[in-house]
């Protein structure tokens, strides 16, 4: 669905995010404080794509990314509020050229075993119902599954389209040991994995020739190299003593660096390059591949990367996004990663989260005013000067 859109999320009674909703563009770059609700607004996505896909369990959240709570914690449990809420409450409007649709889904935490319950689910297009149960339905209904993807009314390609776009949601967590192929990747989905275990397979897949021009991706090789400013090369092989100790554990395959400083049999392996290189690699895999999913999160942005190495990191991955017309959200602390942003284009967003007096949190657009841009700073100056919000009130 090469138009689709998602125009706004609702978030109730998870965690807390007692009572969100926000407007996506197609790069949504979240900042806040630590502890200020960042994560739980991905978390929340990876349960509402849970819900769509089929179920919402142990299972489906850990293929998502989603940490694991106890069911205590999943819902929302402020000491202002007298009257604790029955259900955790989900929905997502998305659009395309034609249409507007809403998906809306109201859901029991576990109590007995690790099962979510259904208390009700609805789709409309254009505000008319097209599907809806709930529990005070005539007939008798699985509560424990969701008919998002097996309702005959919900058959029509839009839906399956949407249901795909939506359902291949998950939260990428790179981490450097599984970079290096050293750990194992506790979900290794195709084609990365969550943690970047099968970065060099997908990136396999991305070394082309065209009009004698090495590309990796939609990207020439030459402006990867940029990205890495010591490397004269790099590839996939299999691994072999010459570049890697034995005593490594490895993976099937693995990424290959040859350093512009060293003689050109000096080569070796991820586990011996920068870390920085193999989160530029696995950033721009994760945004080019044709497997990875269309919608997605990054936590964590800017891990290991250099201030300036990580704004222009973001803008060429911005474009990426953009270009390829999928949906990600993704948190940083880093204030660089805000210069790489153009918010001129409304397809790129920055958020802030911060929680209120109560300790909901409250999530808010960042646009550009007059005012700021009278104030003549960059964004990161701004953030880490207060004028965004999203900052620690420290004394």
């Amino acid at each position: 669905m090469s138009d689709m859109r998602i125009n706004e999320i609702v978030i109730k009674n998870f965690k807390s995010l007692y009572d969100v909703s926000f407007e996506p563009g197609k790069l949504n770059v979240f900042i806040g404080a630590n502890g200020s609700g960042k994560s739980s607004v991905l978390e929340a996505i990876g349960v509402l794509s849970a819900a769509m896909t089929d179920r919402v369990n142990t299972t489906s959240l850990h293929r998502k990314g989603v940490r694991l709570s106890t069911s205590a914690l999943y819902k929302s449990k402020f000491s202002s509020i007298e009257k604790e809420a029955k259900t955790v409450d989900l929905a997502v409007k998305w659009s395309n050229s034609s249409n507007s649709y809403e998906y809306t889904t109201h859901l029991t935490v576990p109590t007995d075993d690790d099962a979510w319950r259904y208390s009700a689910e609805k789709v409309t297009c254009n505000g008319e119902k097209v599907y809806g149960r709930s529990n005070a339905s005539s007939s008798q209904m699985n509560n424990k599954v969701g008919y998002y993807s097996i309702s005959e009314a919900l058959s029509g390609k839009e839906y399956i389209e949407a249901g795909k776009y939506l359902a291949d949601y998950g939260i990428f967590q790179p981490d450097t040991l599984t970079l290096r192929g050293t750990v194992q990747d506790p979900m290794q989905i195709t084609p990365i994995g969550l943690n970047g275990g099968r970065l060099a397979e997908a990136m396999a897949d991305l070394f082309t020739i065209e009009d004698d021009d090495f590309k990796f991706g939609s990207m020439y090789m030459e402006d990867v190299l940029e990205l890495i400013d010591w490397a004269a090369e790099f590839k996939v092989s299999k691994p072999k003593k010459s570049i890697l100790n034995p005593g490594v554990p490895s993976t099937q395959q693995i990424i290959e660096f040859r350093d512009k400083y060293l003689k050109d049999s000096a080569s070796f392996t991820g586990y011996d390059a920068s870390e920085g290189a193999l989160y530029v690699l696995f950033m721009l895999s994760v945004a080019m591949h044709e497997k990875a999913p269309k919608m997605f999160a990054i936590d964590s942005f800017d891990h290991a990367l250099n201030p300036r190495l990580a704004k222009k990191v973001t803008e060429i991955f911005s474009k990426i996004i953009i270009e390829q017309n999928k949906t990600v959200f993704m948190t940083t602390h880093n204030p660089l990663v805000l210069d790489g942003l153009d918010l001129a284009n409304d397809d790129i967003r920055l958020f802030t989260t911060d929680r209120n007096k109560y300790g909901h949190v409250e999530v808010r657009r960042v646009q550009i005013s007059n005012e700021l841009l009278d104030m003549n700073q960059p964004l990161s100056r701004l953030w880490i000067n207060g004028l965004l919000g999203g900052v620690p009130e420290l004394l």
